[in-house]
């Protein structure tokens, strides 16, 4: 493996929404230069941050048929049966919903669940509760997408906003056909992240545990 792999692995890309805050940052450090070296000291703390924060590290789904992969990194605080928001129109009937809490630690770079095609996505404003509650699912404000299977079954990934999240961004369009791991969205800073899938299915991750975004197998879907 090269220099540079390596070091693309240890300090991966910034995601496209991080660039203007890390320009912005270079800015207050050159402007430090010339008027007072604390601001370039500030600068450079901030912009250290957001190349963290919107750090956009590589991928690799497994290649599992069935398998649905985490939509987020961070710790599983919900595993449970639930109604999919009511705006996506997929009926009334509960599915397995598993919530994904994301600290500002983690990668906030969202991901494609499953391969398939995106059949709606409808954006609903809301409370800006801590995301690690229950409630949060249903009262925060959140972005919802209902994603079409190849074999014809609905599943959604639900992007909430939390107590610092103030900004939802979803990178994908009503008809687009994604592939599972891809990139689906992001959100600043702090936020939870919700997949629901078919009640016959079994969960195989359960409260507690650690996500890593289109890796962890959340469950496998029966043929």
């Amino acid at each position: 493996m090269s220099f540079a792999s390596d070091l693309r692995s240890a300090l991966p890309p910034p995601h496209p929404a991080g660039v203007p805050f890390i320009l912005g940052c270079a800015v207050i450090i050159v402007i430090g230069l010339f008027f007072s070296s604390w601001l370039s000291i500030l600068g450079l703390a901030l912009g250290l941050f957001c190349l963290f924060f919107f750090r956009d590290p590589v991928r690799v789904p497994p290649a599992r048929p069935g398998a649905l992969v985490a939509p987020a990194d961070g710790r599983v605080v919900s595993v449970a049966h639930g109604t999919p928001p009511a705006e996506l129109g997929l009926g009334p009937e509960e599915r397995w919903r598993v919530s994904i809490f994301l600290s500002v630690l983690n990668v906030h770079v969202n991901r494609v669940p499953a391969t398939g095609t995106v059949t709606r996505i409808a954006y609903r404003h809301g409370a800006f509760l801590n995301a690690s509650l229950e409630k949060a699912s249903e009262a925060n404000e959140r972005n919802a997408i209902a994603l079409r299977l190849p074999d014809g079954r609905d599943i959604a990934v639900v992007q909430i906003a939390g107590l610092i999240a103030r900004r939802i961004i979803c990178s994908v369009s009503e008809g687009d056909a994604v592939q599972c791991g891809g990139h689906l969205g992001i959100i600043r800073f702090g936020s939870r992240t919700d997949l629901y899938f078919p009640a016959d299915a079994q969960p195989l991750v359960r409260e507690g545990q650690t996500m890593v975004g289109g890796e962890t197998v959340i469950a496998e879907l029966n043929p």
